[in-house]
Order: structure tokens, then C-alpha cells, then sequence
């Protein structure tokens, strides 16, 4: 019973840490839009997405009030979203997404990373030719015809419609094409499960199971840090 309590307990742990780290990561991307675009989710569209993205994880609603009052602070901390490149071990290019209000601080934890997990850090241009970036919304499924749907969005920068693990429809556009589709999609009253920007790897390096372990225990220092917002790999 002992043994079957502390692995309960750990995986509890667990939850509440990664529950903390989406928390942390939504609040830096509400200070973003806030200082972008305002504290009113009405005329600012940055700020609608990031709300209903936090709502997608039960972020509670006092907690995203919070975040947005505390954004409109005059000793708010300003987060500035900064992109980092590299390569895990086995060749496989990894980008870092992250939100700083210290970049100095930022890069040299990103690069320990890297040289800690095997990789190495890149200058900038040195992977991302190999992803494309594109946005991302996440549909529910219900009362949408989606043959329909698919031919009114190509007006709106539609490039694909794939389907998710839980069943969503995955609508992806151009990322100078976001704003457009985003519009088109409250014009229309339906309202994404969650949505943002993923950048899309164009060529896949293929891995051994024992090389994968590697790439993700790299990937998995870089997303515990707290500057990290997104970890993209073009692993097959």
C-alpha cells in the first residue's frame, strides 16, 4: 500500500506541477497581450485567444482576472517574446519559444541546456528555415459540417484541416494569416477549444528508441524552465 500511495502521490505532484507551469506560461502571454493590445478582451483579439486557451485548462477565471489587472501594473515585469534555435543529439533541430523579461538570464539557461543535454545551441536562422510557422485552432467537432466549412475558410487563409488525438478538428492557416481566420471563426460564433501559433517542422530527422529518450530528456530540461513556453522538434 506504501508503494502504491507514493506513486499516487507523485503523479499527483506531477499534475500540480505541470498545472503551475501552464499557469505561469498564460500569465506571461496575458502580460504580452495586455501591453500589445489593451486589458479589454472586446477589441483586442490577442487577449480573447489567451483567455479561451486558459480556459481550455481550467485556468480558474479570478486567476485570469488577475493576471490581466496585474499586466496593467506600472512594476509589471515586461515579457518579451524571444526565439532560440539549436540541435538536440542525433541532429534533430529543436526551437525555443520563450517569454523573458530577462534575456541575459534567458540565453544562458537555454544554452546549459543544450550543452547539459547533449545538444547544441544554434545563432538564430540556423534551424528555423527547417519549420514553417502557421496558426492553429482547435474545434470541437459538434454541429459543425466541415466539407462546408472548408471551402468558406480558404477565403481566410485555410491550408489545412487534420483531426487531433482527442477527437478536434485542427484548423491551420498562414501565420500572417491568423487575425483573418481568427475573425472569421467569431464571425461565425464558433468559439476554439484553444488556439495559437506552432511552427511546423518541413523535413523530419528519424530516430532509434534509445536516440528518442535522449531528444526528449533534452526537451524536457528545456520546457522545466521557467522562461520556456513552447519546445518544437522535427523528430519523425
Amino acid at each position: 500500500m506504501g508503494r502504491i500511495f507514493e506513486v499516487r502521490k507523485s503523479s499527483m505532484f506531477a499534475r500540480y506541477d505541470r498545472m503551475a507551469k501552464q499557469f505561469s506560461r498564460v500569465g506571461k502571454e496575458i502580460a504580452i497581450a495586455v501591453k500589445k493590445g489593451g486589458p479589454e478582451p472586446a477589441t483586442n483579439p490577442m487577449l480573447r485567444r489567451v483567455m479561451q486557451n486558459a480556459k481550455s485548462f481550467n485556468m480558474p477565471k479570478d486567476r485570469i482576472e488577475a493576471a490581466i489587472k496585474n499586466a496593467m501594473g506600472k512594476d509589471t515585469s515586461n515579457y518579451d517574446e524571444v526565439l532560440y534555435e539549436g540541435y538536440a543529439p542525433h541532429g534533430v533541430a529543436i526551437l525555443v519559444v520563450t517569454a523573458t523579461d530577462n534575456t541575459t538570464r534567458t540565453v544562458a539557461n537555454v544554452r546549459s541546456h543544450f550543452n547539459k543535454g547533449g545538444g547544441s545551441p544554434g545563432n538564430s536562422g540556423s534551424v528555423a528555415f527547417l519549420f514553417k510557422q502557421l496558426g492553429y485552432f482547435k474545434l470541437s467537432p459538434e454541429g459543425l459540417n466541415m466539407d462546408d466549412m472548408e471551402l468558406e475558410l480558404i477565403d481566410f487563409g485555410l491550408e489545412e484541416v487534420g483531426e487531433d488525438s482527442e477527437g478536434n478538428i485542427v484548423v491551420r492557416c498562414g501565420f500572417t494569416d491568423f487575425g483573418n481566420m481568427q475573425k472569421a471563426l467569431e464571425d461565425k460564433n464558433i468559439t476554439p477549444v484553444s488556439s495559437g501559433l506552432e511552427w511546423i517542422p518541413q523535413t523530419t530527422v528519424a530516430v532509434t528508441d534509445e536516440q528518442s529518450e535522449e531528444v526528449f530528456k533534452l526537451i524536457e530540461r528545456l520546457e522545466g524552465d521557467d522562461d520556456v513556453q513552447h519546445v518544437f522538434h522535427n523528430m519523425a
